[in-house]
């Protein structure tokens, strides 16, 4: 956890462009986008992926997508459509293990 760039952001060491914040959540830009809109909505808890996750963190995980759907309302993309993806480990895309929910919009996706 000490080295984890998204504890060192939630924490105010690195500097992060900060969309939303809660008890349990922060919601930053990505720094290199895939889409027009990129955001991560990353647990305030260091979670390291899906695997990690416990029946006590069920109060975090009950209101992610409220936070999504608040942001997508903020983006103004709600009305557009966006996606919503969680990559757990390394073969899946992974590349920060701390748990972190990408929202993509803001232009047509490809399709999956």
């Amino acid at each position: 956890m000490e080295n984890c760039i998204f504890c060192k952001i939630i924490k105010g060491q690195i500097p992060s462009s900060k969309l939303y914040e809660d008890d349990d959540f922060i919601v930053i830009r990505d720094i290199n986008p895939l889409y027009k809109v990129h955001t991560l909505i990353i647990t305030k808890k260091h979670i390291a992926s899906v695997n990690e996750v416990t029946d006590g963190d069920s109060e975090i995980f009950r209101s992610l997508f409220s936070v999504a759907k608040k942001i997508a309302e903020k983006e103004n993309v709600n009305g557009s459509g966006f996606r919503l993806v969680v990559n757990s480990g390394k073969d899946a895309g992974q590349l920060v293990p701390h748990f972190h929910m990408h929202l993509l919009a803001g232009e047509k996706l490809r399709e999956l």
